[in-house]
């Protein structure tokens, strides 16, 4: 309790240096904990971009490659699946249900899907989220198209709006357009954090349409064009999909049907699960991880140079004080123990104030957070992990406090009372 009054006093005397150290540890475990909390919700959304979804499958190439344009519309197909095919897979009495995903198309750097009504059924992600629309409705006609909810806030559209999509995979304005064969827009789709939110999604059979009178990928000449008006949904056949994803009856079938995919003698697939995947891709990424971990934990160490810094320019005001402190009593270990005190509460000052900034602002930026970069802040504000590391920076501080403490220690020995300032 003596400690305590003294340790009060000696920090309201010096009440500007007080806060000012007391802001730089709070800044510096502000950030620690918003960096990690940051890193935890991208770890939780990365992973949770799909889920409920036992199987992908595509033609054979690499795991992260099939994952990548399946899943995040990023990078090309080797080679499609063939409609023959995808029927035949189905079949499999172990599989519930399946959702086609056909690429190759974009609109004005946003990825064209073709795929059927059980995308907007069983396509889950962050657990038990499923697909829903914000206005409109699903896929119902041929030239139908639903967009994402980042395609609909940066291109302004509305419900009935004509889109031209371009043929191909572009960033930007397209060379090849189907200009010929326009769109509607009937839905707009919730924000969902995903890469759902980056495309735009028509029918398999609109797919099919856009390509009808193209012959190897050429566009065709003015005579071979096809009007849309002429091409109806029912005499379409859909020849290929780019890969399909699976929801299995029972997860105890699962290997077993990657199995069979993956040996299937018809043409050459490939059947990943898409948790493992991402696992995988997340584990590569984890250096950019750790980059970040290493830079807060500079950040604290800075905080602690600046108490230690503010702890050693104030001994030279507190000679008399550590001198009378002496002279009336107080044995060397008990002045050490003072300034260690001090420290300590200096630290939990700082850590119980960084807190308090990082929960309030994660709070406050939660929905900027969401809607702009996808950071779904669910869970606990604190967990574990963090907990320790608020006790590792504790003890830090205070271990920090020894080094001003032993240097009043001598001072205070050499002084006495005869100091002059």
């Amino acid at each position: 309790m003596v400690f305590l009054k003294l340790a009060l006093k000696s920090l309201k005397n010096r009440a500007f240096a007080t806060i000012l150290t007391v802001i730089s540890i709070a800044l510096s475990v502000a950030l620690l904990l918003s960096v990690e909390r940051a890193k935890r919700a991208a770890e939780e959304g990365f992973t949770q971009t799909i889920s409920k979804t036992d199987l992908i499958v595509g033609a054979r190439s690499g795991s992260l490659q099939l994952l990548l344009y399946s899943v995040f519309n990023m990078g090309t197909a080797t080679n499609n699946v063939s409609w023959e095919s995808y029927q035949d897979l189905k079949k499999n009495p172990a599989i519930d249900w399946t959702i086609p995903y056909s690429l190759g198309d974009s609109h004005r750097g946003f990825r064209v899907v073709g795929t059927d009504e059980n995308f907007f059924t069983h396509y889950h992600y962050r657990g038990n989220h499923g697909v829903e629309l914000e206005e409109g409705h699903g896929l119902q006609g041929l030239w139908d198209v639903v967009i994402g909810s980042d395609v609909q806030r940066k291109l302004n559209y509305r419900l009935g709006d004509k889109i031209i999509i371009s043929h191909g995979v572009t960033r930007g304005e397209a060379i090849l357009k189907h200009d010929d064969k326009p769109f509607e827009v009937v839905g707009v789709m919730k924000q969902t954090g995903t890469p759902l939110d980056r495309a735009v999604y028509i029918s398999l059979e609109g797919m099919e349409a856009l390509h009808i009178d193209w012959q190897n990928g050429a566009m065709p000449t003015a005579d071979k064009v096809i009007p849309a008006s002429k091409i109806k949904k029912e005499d379409l056949k859909i020849h290929a999909i780019t890969a399909f994803f699976v929801g299995a009856k029972s997860r105890l079938d699962v290997l077993k049907m990657q199995r069979q995919i993956n040996e299937y003698k018809d043409e050459p697939l490939m059947a990943i699960i898409p948790g493992v995947a991402l696992s995988e891709l997340w584990g590569g990424l984890s250096y950019a991880e750790n980059v970040l971990r290493i830079v807060s934990w500079m950040v604290v160490v800075v905080g602690f140079m600046a108490m230690l810094i503010a702890l050693t320019t104030t001994l030279n005001e507190r000679r008399r004080e550590m001198a009378i402190l002496r002279a009336i009593g107080a044995r060397p270990n008990q002045i050490v123990g003072l300034l260690v005190f001090e420290s300590a509460m200096l630290t939990i000052c700082g850590i119980v104030l960084g807190m308090a900034v990082s929960i309030g602002l994660m709070e406050g930026l939660k929905p900027w957070l969401e809607s702009e970069f996808g950071l779904y802040l669910a869970g606990p504000a604190l967990t574990s992990v963090e907990v320790y590391f608020m006790l590792v920076t504790f003890i830090g501080g205070t271990l920090i406090g020894f080094i001003p403490a032993l240097r009043a220690q001598k001072l205070a020995l050499k002084d006495g009372l005869s100091v002059r300032l």
